[in-house]
């Protein structure tokens, strides 16, 4: 399937341990920068250009071959034409945005999000010109906010924004606020749709990660409209499924936190102690889990909102690190087809 630019395009002119819920562990710091495979043919003069916000030295940039090998993949499997080399930016206030249709950004990749005035007001006429923003890991769960490195090791599908990123946005556009993309919206269908075949998964997960998890091939995502399309999109960390070495090899090898439960648990797990905190996660109809840690940023059972108690198991291995990965690379490819799409 190809997917081809609408005319809207021509005329865009705007002037740590192993992951736990879906996780990586990589041999190398996830900070360092790693050179994906080269692209495969010379860069068209008509091709896009992502920018890519980093504060400071973009060598030392979170998933630092993500975001190159995700284009790479979007221009092997879709009729877009990207650089393969992102524009990198230290703020908004870089006037250079203005001459490119989407921005990346990985939330632990700046500090401080408060933003100045000259960053609101550009980012403000950048949306409302068409342009788009996709800032990844910047929804995470209460029990990871302690330090934005827990964002990067940790996927969870909470449904609230970070307060940063709310806050943020709320300078951007006072009057809006994020909202629940429906699993229904094209995000979810514009290239691929639905989860990679799930055959090789191990029977111990499967049942879990098609039902429950990643249901039709859907994700948490919260995002904010402007002129009656999503121009702003957070979610959970995604790029940790994207990068691959100069060998082809996955960067990061990933698990799946599991939610089980058995006969008895639900009385076992509500006199057990715990040697961690309580927080609470929001769900996509707005009801809360109970999550209680053993230690930090790493749940262990759950109070779900019907009275059920459940606890977290992680699995690992070759077949779940590879489905995990296609996974990530189809959403990744989803999201940016939308956004240069539509």
């Amino acid at each position: 399937m190809k997917i081809f630019r609408l005319t809207f395009l021509l005329a865009f002119s705007l002037s740590l341990p192993t992951i736990l819920a879906f996780g990586a562990k990589s041999d190398q710091d996830p900070q360092e920068s790693i050179k994906p495979p080269p692209p495969t043919e010379e860069v068209r003069p008509d091709a896009l250009r992502i920018v890519q916000l980093v504060e400071g030295n973009p060598l030392r940039r979170n998933y630092g071959n993500a975001l190159p090998t995700l284009i790479n993949t979007i221009n092997e499997k879709t009729t877009l034409h990207l650089d393969p080399d992102p524009l990198f930016i230290e703020s908004f206030e870089d006037e250079r945005i203005f001459k490119h249709p989407l921005i990346y950004v990985n939330f632990a990749d700046r500090q401080d999000w408060t933003l100045t005035e000259k960053e609101a007001r550009n980012l403000r006429d950048f949306l409302q010109r068409g342009g788009f923003i996709y800032i990844d890991a910047g929804i995470n769960a209460e029990f990871l906010r302690d330090d934005p490195r827990f964002g990067q090791n940790h996927s969870f599908a909470d449904w609230e924004i970070s307060p940063p990123i709310r806050d943020a946005f709320k300078q951007v556009f006072p009057e809006k606020s994020f909202e629940r993309v429906p699993r229904s919206d094209p995000l979810f269908q514009v290239f691929f749709d639905g989860l990679p075949d799930a055959t090789n998964l191990p029977d111990t997960v499967r049942d879990y990660v098609v039902e429950e998890k990643w249901p039709q091939g859907t994700y948490s995502f919260l995002g904010i409209q402007v002129d009656d399309r999503f121009s702003v999109l957070a979610s959970p960390i995604i790029a940790m499924g994207w990068g691959r070495t100069q060998t082809g090899a996955w960067s990061n090898n990933i698990s799946f936190r599991v939610r089980e439960s058995a006969e008895g648990l639900s009385d076992q797990l509500q006199e057990a102690a715990y040697g961690g905190a309580r927080f609470e996660a929001t769900r996509e109809d707005g009801r809360k889990d109970i999550i209680y840690c053993q230690e930090a940023a790493t749940p262990s059972w759950v109070q779900e909102p019907d009275g059920r108690w459940r606890i977290f198991r992680y699995y690992h291995g070759r077949e779940i690190n590879d489905y995990a990965h296609q996974f990530y690379t189809q959403l990744g490819v989803n999201l940016f087809v939308l956004a240069l799409t539509h």
